[in-house]
């Protein structure tokens, strides 16, 4: 019999480097094999933390970043296990275990700017400080796809099921974007999400640190210059704790790359006849769902979903339009826009 876990154990802490804590009733910093419970927020601050789930569900969270584990129900009957998580702000990486048998409505992976839906994925996630979320699907160890990702907003969706391919989503009210295929490895991705540092990164540092002692004891103070400079103040503001070993901020510069791509991409000019048109393509549009067709001297517009939109405009002319249907707005400009602007909206 499934039971919804709120107050048992769902998981625990496998991995912790730095600064982290689990809030629940109260703050408890974060140390290995503390439990995690449904309805814990798991922070990171300066440091990374690993999570292991009940059903061998990984989730590896990097610094500055925070889950809410919202809903966790196990079952030995896949069909009735459920998982329900918030990425709120950082990166992590996840890795379903027994969760890969789940129907897929029984998963609910969300960000502040879209929905996930995932089948046997491993995969991660970065949400910036706007809250922009950035998804790339990884390929399994022999590098073929981990599964299937569907993320979805209030506008459409995208299918992400070839390796390192990702889209981002900046609202939930915009379509995501374009998937593109991203020229990564795995070996970076395990190196960037890494909790705890190699073991000769360790010794490394052991020895820089013994290496610096050393010289301490060879420092000339009645140098002045050597006077002036604080080895104590040094010692305490910088620690391993501090070592960035892979600095994971280039996800969140990626996630503004692939916005800008996405945005060039829909600003791309058509021309045929002369007509020059932005925001929807010639011919069919499946992000717009929008058909654009020119005939003799006509421009037309026709969108059909629910009801059916359509425009007819001179093509000689210049047209801003703002076709608004079903709570989606769509901009077109025709040959620059600067002439005449046309707001279609149709009623519920």
């Amino acid at each position: 019999m499934a039971v919804l876990q709120s107050d048992v154990n769902v998981g625990n802490i496998t991995e912790v480097n730095g600064v982290g804590r689990v809030v629940r009733d109260q703050e408890y910093q974060a140390q290995l094999d503390f439990d995690i419970n449904s309805y814990d927020n798991v922070q990171t601050a300066n440091g990374r933390m690993g999570i292991t789930f009940i059903d061998d569900t990984t989730i590896k969270i990097t610094e500055h970043s925070q889950v809410i584990i919202d809903e966790f129900v196990f079952d030995p009957n896949p069909d009735k296990s459920k998982m329900a998580l918030t990425f709120a702000k950082g990166t992590a990486r996840f890795i379903t275990g027994s969760l890969g048998k789940v129907k897929k409505e029984n998963i609910v992976l969300r960000t502040n700017s879209a929905t996930i839906g995932i089948r046997g994925t491993d995969f991660t996630v970065t949400v910036d400080e706007l809250g922009r979320s950035l998804i790339i699907l990884l390929p399994l160890a022999d590098g073929t796809s981990s599964g299937e990702i569907v993320v979805s907003t209030a506008a459409g969706q995208v299918v992400l099921n070839q390796p390192y391919q990702a889209t981002t989503a900046s609202v939930f009210e915009a379509m995501p974007t374009k998937p593109v295929i991203l020229d990564i490895t795995l070996d970076l991705i395990d190196n960037m999400l890494i909790v705890n540092p190699p073991q000769e990164e360790r010794l490394e540092t052991a020895e820089s640190s013994s290496t610096s002692n050393s010289n301490l004891l060879d420092v000339d103070f009645l140098e002045f210059e050597e006077l002036d400079k604080d080895y104590l103040e040094d010692d305490l503001e910088f620690t391993e704790l501090d070592v960035n070993y892979l600095d994971v901020n280039f996800l969140e510069d990626l996630l503004d790359i692939l916005e800008e791509i996405d945005e060039l991409e829909k600003e791309e000019t058509s021309k045929v006849n002369e007509v020059a048109v932005k925001g929807t393509q010639l011919g069919f549009d499946a992000t717009t769902q929008i058909n654009t067709f020119i005939t003799g001297n006509t421009i037309t517009l026709l969108r059909s979903v629910s009801d059916t939109v359509r425009v007819d405009a001179d093509k000689g002319g210049s047209y801003t339009i703002y076709l608004i249907q079903d709570g989606k707005s769509t901009q077109i400009v025709i040959n620059g826009g600067s002439d005449n602007t046309l707001t279609i909206k149709q009623r519920d």
